[in-house]
């Protein structure tokens, strides 16, 4: 009687299943099927681990750039008047600033006009 490698394949394959539960169809239920779905999922999976950075970063220039064009500047004049004055604060601080301090924001935006 020859070897079939029955239990580490079995292993293998509910937990390739296990991962792919809540998949639509033959996705959650087929071995090949929920392996490639598993597969692509992982791509994107990685790739938008990359791509959140972006978009939260995106997030934090729009509200920056809201709240200085309340004020008649642009978030361009604004960033570059900050670094003229040696003030350096990371964008996601500024967009908190912006959002939930709008006093401390609005001296901001004066010290940065006032140059």
């Amino acid at each position: 009687m020859r070897a079939r490698h029955s239990p580490a394949s079995r292993k293998r394959k509910k937990k390739v299943l296990k991962l792919a539960k809540g998949y639509g169809g033959k996705r959650s239920k087929v071995y090949r099927r929920a392996l490639e779905t598993l597969r692509r999922a992982y791509v994107y999976a990685y790739r938008d681990r990359k791509r959140k950075k972006r978009e939260i970063r995106r997030l934090w220039i729009t509200r920056i750039n809201a709240g200085v064009r309340e004020k008649g500047i642009t978030y361009h004049e604004f960033i570059n008047r900050l670094k003229k004055k040696n003030i350096f604060l990371s964008r996601d601080i500024l967009a908190h600033l912006a959002c939930e301090e709008k006093e401390v924001f609005d001296k901001l935006i004066e010290i940065a006009k006032k140059s």
